[in-house]
This record gives structure tokens, C-alpha cells and sequence, in this order.
């Protein structure tokens, strides 16, 4: 579910020390320095979602050995945040790294991990796949497009049921009361409802909550201190900003969500982390460090989204776009109560982005990873950063509700 004190670059040099072919020791010789990097027109995104309203904003980017954080408004550059449906990357991850491991096939029926679970109003988990559940393509009805669970958990109601805790069995039985959106494989559409079983189908073949398995396999092994698989637990660890609201109401009064019960998420979107530590594991996950060729082969295989948005498609738990400027990158955007992210690559691992609002009714993300990829100032903002008037760069904006996060989005 997606907003400057300081700004900060660290940039590191190389030395060469030379010899010549007489085996006297020449003296080291400073090699070029990097160019660094302008990220001038990402603090005016961040700068121009603070005008638009949201209460602040971080994000920070790596490229090579360039880094640098950003902030505006009330935020801190190290904060945690819940990053909403970039969990789903952490468990498809898992799933390939099972697969890998013969634990499983991903061209397995969903019904032979859960049998019975996925039936009801056509759906029918004898004929789709755990892949198809990864890559949005099984039809599965999402259970946060059902209108009184938005009413209870995204509304009004949220006040009174921030701390429900919800089972996977219960937010599958909401998506089965309804139609599937097609049937398997015939179409494309973002449901929660089908990392909700994925995360049922690793706790199935190993025994232990889904979290567990991430934690294990990818949390420890990358040493990612600030990411965090909370289960029932309410708070967002410190450091961290408070996360605002105006549940889905135009023109609404704003309420502090910050502590709210991530069950009703889960798999689908459960976790928290920070911008340092995204950018490590997106970055390790791209450059083959968490799975093997095979996995990464299947990792980003994708499929179109829509017909309309050719510059977008999902792959397994990762979406891939090009971007106005051409450039290639592949990550996730995530939504939850008062929390909007972004987290993306380039395919190579060299230049990373992790930016986080705190609202989720205003502010533009497109437009900060325009400005760090493509170094597209924002529209209405100000040649020196000083008076962004506007979040909406319109260089790549997405299609409504599809690569978007937890959240049902205006």
C-alpha cells in the first residue's frame, strides 16, 4: 500500500597501483572518478508529492558506487515502512528456490498442495497452476475487491477492526463468494488472493509459515536488518514515520493507520522493511545471487498486463517496465494502510531506487522512478527543486490497479 531533511551521496574512487616492466614501482595513480550521479530531479519528485499533500516522503538509490538518500517532509532517510505487495517477490522468490530444490513444480495444480480450498462460484484449483498464481494469470477473484472487506478493513469500518486478525482460509473464502475474473490462463488480473495461497502452498510443502521460509532463505542470508515478516504483530519497528489515511473517503478526514493487524495482507503483503534494505535484495535477486540460472530464467518470464500498457509486464511476484527514456527496470510497487512504495532495478543489479509515501490518497511514485531513471523533472516543478507544485510526471504512468499494491486504489 506508496511520500528533505538531508541528501546525502557517498562516492567511491578506485586506485591503481601500477608497475612497469623493469619491476620498478611506479606511484599509484588515481583512476578517473566515477561520474556521480544527478539526482536532482528525484528530490523534486519527492518535493512534489509533499505538496500535493502527503506528509512525507523518502527514497533512496544506488548506482554503482553512488549512493544517495532523499527526503521531504517529515521523514527520516532510514525509516521502516510496510511495503506491502513487494512481499510478493520475497515469496515467489521462495517458491523458485523450492522448485529448485525439486520441493516442488511450479506447473503444479494449486489443488494438489491445498486440496479443496481453492472451489466455489467456478474457481477450481484442479486447473490452475502455481505458476499461474505468481504471474497473475489464474482468474482467481482478489478478496480486496470484495466490497464489504473494503468496507471493514479499507473504509470506515478500519477504525473499529485495525487489530482483527484474519486467517489465509478466511481471505480465500472471501475471493471464493465471488466469479473468477476468466478462466485459467485465458486473461490477466492483480489478485491478493493468489499470493494469500502461495504462501499457503510453501507453509504446505515445508511445514512452517510462509514467513519462516522467508526469513530463512532470504532475510539472514542478505543480512537485511531492517525487514521484518511481522505476522500479528501491530507496530512498525523504529526508526520510523507515522502512516496516514483518508480511508478511501474523497476529501475525507486523514487518520494516523500507523498500527494496524497485517494479517488481512499476508503473503500478498505483510512486510516490512526500509529503502536500504530493498535495494539489496532486489539488487541481489537480479544479479543470480538467490537463484540459480534456471530460476532466474522462470523468475522473468513475463506476460502482458494490458494491451493498452506494452511497457508493463508481470513476471513471477516481479514486473518488468521500460520506461519513456528506454531504460529497463524490474521490481514492485506496494500499498497498504497509509503506505505507498516503490522498489526497482535495473537488470543488471547497477542502479537501484526504494522510495516510500507516507498516504496513500495522494502523491505520484511514477513520477519519482521517472526522475531517478530517466532524470524527468516532475510537471509544475520548480528548475531548482525549491516549489514543486506536482506529483504527476505522466512519463510512464501505469495502468490503473494493476501494478499497484494491497490497496484498492481511487
Amino acid at each position: 500500500m506508496s511520500a528533505v531533511r538531508t541528501t546525502r551521496t557517498v562516492l567511491a574512487t578506485a586506485l591503481v597501483a601500477g608497475l612497469t616492466a623493469t619491476a620498478f614501482v611506479t606511484p599509484a595513480l588515481a583512476a578517473p572518478a566515477p561520474e556521480r550521479r544527478d539526482h536532482t530531479a528525484t528530490q523534486q519528485a519527492l518535493q512534489a508529492a509533499v505538496d500535493a499533500g502527503v506528509p512525507g516522503a523518502v527514497a533512496q538509490a544506488r548506482d554503482g558506487g553512488d549512493r544517495w538518500t532523499g527526503t521531504a517532509g517529515d521523514r527520516g532517510g532510514d525509516d521502516r515502512y510496510r511495503v506491502g505487495s513487494i512481499t510478493k517477490t520475497f515469496a515467489a522468490t521462495v517458491l523458485l528456490q523450492l522448485q529448485a530444490e525439486g520441493r516442488l513444480d511450479l506447473d503444479d495444480k494449486v489443488e494438489k498442495w491445498l486440496p479443496g480450498v481453492v472451489r466455489g462460484n467456478g474457481h477450481d484449483g484442479r486447473n490452475i497452476t502455481v505458476r499461474q498464481l505468481l504471474n497473475h494469470t489464474s482468474g482467481i477473484y482478489s478478496y480486496t475487491g470484495d466490497p464489504a472487506f473494503q468496507e471493514k478493513v479499507f473504509g470506515p469500518g478500519f477504525l473499529e477492526h485495525r487489530y482483527d486478525t484474519w486467517t489465509p482460509g478466511q481471505l480465500v473464502g472471501v475471493a471464493m463468494a465471488h466469479e473468477p475474473e476468466f478462466a485459467p490462463g485465458a486473461g490477466w488480473s492483480y489478485s491478493n488472493t493468489n499470493f494469500v495461497l502461495a504462501g499457503m502452498v510453501i507453509e504446505k510443502v515445508t511445514g512452517r509459515p510462509y514467513g519462516k521460509s522467508v526469513e530463512n532463505r532470504i532475510i539472514k542470508p542478505l543480512k537485511l536488518r531492517a525487514t521484518s515478516v511481522p505476522g500479528t504483530r501491530v507496530t512498525v519497528p523504529q526508526p520510523s514515520s507515522r502512516a496516514y489515511s483518508t480511508l478511501y473517503a474523497q476529501g475525507g478526514p486523514v487518520h494516523d493507520v500507523t498500527e494496524l493487524n497485517p494479517t488481512l495482507a499476508l503473503a500478498a503483503g505483510e512486510m516490512i522493511s526500509d529503502s536500504a534494505d530493498l535495494q539489496t535484495f532486489y539488487r541481489a535477486l537480479l544479479k543470480g545471487r538467490l537463484l540459480p540460472k534456471s530460476g532466474m530464467s522462470e523468475l522473468t518470464a513475463t506476460v502482458p498486463v494490458n494491451p493498452d500498457y506494452p511497457q508493463f509486464r508481470y513476471g513471477l511476484g516481479i514486473s518488468w517496465q521500460k520506461l519513456g527514456c528506454g531504460t529497463e527496470i524490474w521490481g514492485h510497487g506496494g500499498g497498504i494502510h497509509g503506505s505507498i512504495s516503490e522498489a526497482y532495478t535495473t537488470r543488471d543489479g547497477r542502479h537501484t531506487l526504494a522510495a516510500n509515501f507516507n498516504a496513500d490518497w495522494t502523491g505520484d511514485t511514477q513520477s519519482v522512478i521517472d526522475a531517478e531513471f530517466c532524470a524527468t523533472t516532475p510537471k509544475g516543478a520548480d528548475p531548482k527543486g525549491l516549489t514543486a507544485k506536482s506529483g504527476q510526471s505522466g512519463e510512464s504512468a501505469r495502468p490503473a490497479a494493476t501494478l499497484s499494491g494491497l490497496v484498492p486504489m481511487n
